[in-house]
C-alpha cells in the first residue's frame, strides 16, 4: 500500500528547472531580435542598392526596399513572441 506522506522528489526540482529554461529561452529571444531586424533592413537595402545600380536610378529602390525590409523585420519580431495572434505558439 503506497504511503501518501512521502514527498515526490520530482516536484521540488521541476519548478526551478522550468524557471531556468524559461529564462534562458527569453534571454536567447532577446539576444536574437536585434539581429533579425538589422539583417532584414540590410538585405532589403542591398537588394535595392544593386537594383539601383543595374537600372541607373538614384537610391529610389534602396530606400524603398530598405523600408520593406524594416517592416518585414518588425513583422518577424512580432511573430516570434509567444501568444501572437497568427496562431503559431512557439513558447
Amino acid at each position: 500500500m503506497p504511503s501518501d506522506n512521502k514527498p515526490d522528489p520530482n516536484s521540488s526540482q521541476e519548478p526551478a528547472a522550468g524557471k531556468a529554461k524559461n529564462f534562458s529561452s527569453q534571454f536567447a529571444l532577446a539576444m536574437e531580435l536585434p539581429f533579425v531586424l538589422v539583417a532584414a533592413v540590410i538585405v532589403g537595402g542591398l537588394m535595392g542598392y544593386f537594383l539601383d545600380r543595374w537600372l541607373h536610378t538614384k537610391m529610389v529602390f534602396t530606400f524603398l526596399l530598405g523600408g520593406v525590409g524594416f517592416f518585414a523585420g518588425i513583422r518577424d519580431i512580432l511573430r516570434r513572441f509567444p501568444g501572437s495572434k497568427d496562431g503559431s505558439n512557439r513558447g
